[in-house]
């Protein structure tokens, strides 16, 4: 159950990301993410209402709020590097450290996946690289400075901290962790979106796909949650991590976009990957 929550976390992350970076073509990107957490903020002081779950402890406010800040902050250096960078180096470089500290941590605390779980997991974090991108031109990795990498670099480790954060929260806190980790990363990138000064475009429609995208990562969240609650860190994190598969599958069915031999590649791996941890799990 941990691992299909887990991979559909993965795919609605994906849709996510899709619906997002749509609205991007047209408004900029901090006003996408603020309208996005907003909604999703929202969405989930709403749910924790009606669902009635007593306010959780000290313990998991504080670690909610630092996965919060570190997912925020993840996200402004993923951007930076966006904008200063080329897709084909910051997303795999982004998506794999997202992954890896996860895992690392998973380890270091004592968790011990099946050996072929292991072998799934190592073959994820490839396909995670290969499906964001990983392989493309020389000129690109030769153009990106040092700066950009340790940003995308940074990025990654906020994302993964977020995993890691929320996993280390209990499970009668119900959705308050997503609460306190909104609380924070709202007022800060509302921040940085005015501090940059940065407008609405005149077409206010595509911003629907920022609502849609909120909905859509406050329901990955979600679905997050469950699944590191019921399975390992180390497992869970990664097949997560996934979410650049159902990105890439959308841009290439709606869109056109063509997709890279590498990239089919690693979509094709992937399906191997989620088998082996499947089977270690047993």
């Amino acid at each position: 159950m941990a691992i299909l929550l887990a991979l559909s976390c993965a795919l609605v992350y994906g849709l996510a990301d899709y619906c997002g970076g749509r609205a991007t073509r047209v408004h900029p990107a901090a006003i996408v993410t603020v309208v996005g957490q907003m909604v999703s903020l929202v969405l989930v002081v709403t749910a924790v209402v009606l669902i009635g779950t007593p306010v959780a402890g000290l313990h998991d406010w504080l670690w909610s709020a630092a996965g919060g800040a570190a997912g925020a902050v993840g996200l402004l250096a993923f951007y930076f590097a966006l904008g200063h960078g080329v897709m084909s180096v910051v997303a795999p470089t982004t998506a794999v450290w997202g992954a890896v500290l996860p895992v690392g941590i998973g380890l270091l605390e004592g968790e011990r996946p099946h050996p072929v779980a292991l072998i799934g997991i190592v073959l994820a974090i490839g396909c995670i690289a290969l499906v964001s991108g990983a392989g493309g031109h020389a000129e690109h990795r030769s153009h990106t400075s040092r700066r950009v990498f340790a940003a995308a670099v940074f990025a990654g480790l906020g994302f993964g901290a977020l995993f890691v954060a929320f996993a280390h929260t209990s499970s009668a806190s119900g959705l308050w962790p997503l609460v306190a980790a909104r609380l924070i990363s709202v007022p800060l990138l509302a921040a940085v979106a005015l501090g940059t000064r940065v407008r609405m475009a005149a077409d206010r429609r595509p911003l629907r796909l920022a609502v849609l995208a909120g909905m859509l990562d406050m329901g990955a969240n979600v679905l997050y949650l469950a699944a590191v609650r019921g399975g390992l860190l180390s497992v869970v994190a990664v097949i997560s991590s996934l979410y650049p598969a159902s990105t890439v599958t959308l841009a290439f069915v709606v869109d056109g976009e063509r997709v890279s031999r590498l990239q089919a590649v690693g979509l094709l791996l992937a399906g191997v990957a989620l088998a082996l941890v499947a089977v270690g799990r047993h």
